[in-house]
C-alpha cells in the first residue's frame, strides 16, 4: 500500500466520507470494524503501518443523549483515544488535527463563543469531548483542535435528513426555536481541514485551538424552516408549518446549549471562511431527494 499523505480516522460518517470525496489518493480513512479508536493499543501499529504526513482525527462517540447512560464509552471513544492519538503522533513527529463541538460550551453567553472563552460543557458528550481536546493538547501541544457545528451534508444522518423524515405526512412540526447554532456543511468543512492540514504541516498555523463553521446563525426552527421551504418550493414536497417551542418542551436526556454560535474570526484571519447555509442545503437536498426541478408557480 502507498503511503498517504493523510490519515483520516473515521470512515462512514459525514466528514470524513467528505474528506475522502475532496482529497482523493492522498487520504486514506479508517475506521470500525478495522480500526476503533475505543482501542488505544491500535492506534500505534495503525500509525508504523501506514506513516502518514499528517493525521486528521474525525471519529468520535456522537450519540449525543446516549452519552447519559453510556459515559465510560463517551470518554473511551472522546478522550482515551484521543489521547493515544496524539502521543503516537508525538513520537513519530506526526502533525494532528482534531475535530471537536461546541457543546464544549454552555450556551450561557449573550453572544458568540471565542477560542478563549472557558469550556463548561453540560451533557456528557460535551464533557467527554472537552477532556479530549485537553488530552490532545496535553500529548502533543502543536496540535490543531477544530471545533465546529451542527454538521450536515447529503450523505449520512443530520439534521436536515432527519427534519424531512419528521415532516413526512404532517401538517404541524413543532421544533425548539431558543438553541441557536452555526449549520456546517460537511464538503465545505471538510476543504477546509484540507487546506489547515497544508499549512499546519508548513508552519502557517499553529497548534491550539479554532472554531471553523458556516456563516449562517439560525436557531433551529429557523432552519428547519429554510429545509421544508426548499423541499417544497423546488421539489414539491409537502409543506409542514414549523411551530417554534423552547427546549423544555422538547425533553432530551442530555441538555443542549441554547447558545452554541462559534466565532470564526480567527479561521478568517487564515483565509478559512465557510458559506452560508441556503447555499448549502440545494446541494444537500439535491443528494438526498433528486436534483430540483422548477420553482412551483405562486398559487
Amino acid at each position: 500500500m502507498s503511503r498517504p499523505d493523510i490519515l483520516v480516522l473515521g470512515r462512514s460518517g459525514q466528514l470524513a466520507t467528505a474528506l475522502a470525496e475532496r482529497g482523493g489518493s492522498a487520504v486514506l480513512t479508517v475506521g470500525r470494524p478495522a480500526f476503533d479508536l475505543a482501542e488505544p493499543d491500535a492506534i500505534e501499529r495503525l500509525i508504523d503501518r501506514h506513516r502518514p504526513a499528517i493525521v486528521i482525527n474525525a471519529a468520535a462517540y456522537t450519540a449525543v443523549d446516549r452519552a447519559e447512560s453510556e459515559p465510560g464509552l463517551a470518554f473511551a471513544v472522546n478522550r482515551d483515544g484521543p489521547a493515544a492519538l496524539a502521543r503516537a503522533c508525538a513520537r513519530s513527529g506526526l502533525a494532528l488535527i482534531h475535530v471537536s463541538t461546541d457543546s464544549v460550551f454552555d450556551g450561557e453567553l449573550d453572544r458568540a463563543y471565542r477560542e478563549s472563552d472557558q469550556p463548561r460543557p453540560i451533557n456528557v458528550y460535551g464533557a467527554s469531548k472537552y477532556a479530549g481536546e485537553c488530552a490532545v493538547l496535553d500529548a502533543l501541544p502543536s496540535a490543531l483542535v477544530v471545533r465546529t457545528s451542527w454538521i450536515f451534508g447529503g450523505h449520512g444522518e443530520s439534521f436536515v435528513s432527519r427534519l424531512l423524515s419528521w415532516a413526512e405526512g404532517r401538517e404541524r412540526l413543532t421544533v425548539v426555536g431558543d438553541q441557536y447554532g452555526r449549520p456546517t456543511y460537511a464538503p465545505a468543512l471538510a476543504e477546509a481541514l484540507l487546506k489547515l492540514s497544508s499549512r499546519l504541516r508548513g508552519g502557517a498555523v499553529r497548534g491550539g485551538v479554532m472554531h471553523v463553521a458556516g456563516a449562517s446563525v439560525l436557531s433551529r426552527a429557523e432552519q428547519a424552516r429554510l429545509i421544508l421551504h426548499s423541499a417544497v418550493r423546488r421539489r414539491g414536497r409537502a409543506m409542514a408549518e414549523i411551530v417554534p417551542v423552547p427546549s423544555s418542551a422538547h425533553r432530551t436526556a442530555a441538555k443542549r446549549p441554547l447558545n452554541a454560535v462559534l466565532d470564526c474570526i480567527l479561521a478568517a484571519r487564515h483565509g478559512i471562511a465557510l458559506g452560508p447555509f441556503e447555499a448549502d442545503l440545494e446541494t444537500t437536498l439535491d443528494n438526498l431527494l433528486g436534483s430540483a426541478g422548477p420553482e412551483r408557480a405562486a398559487s
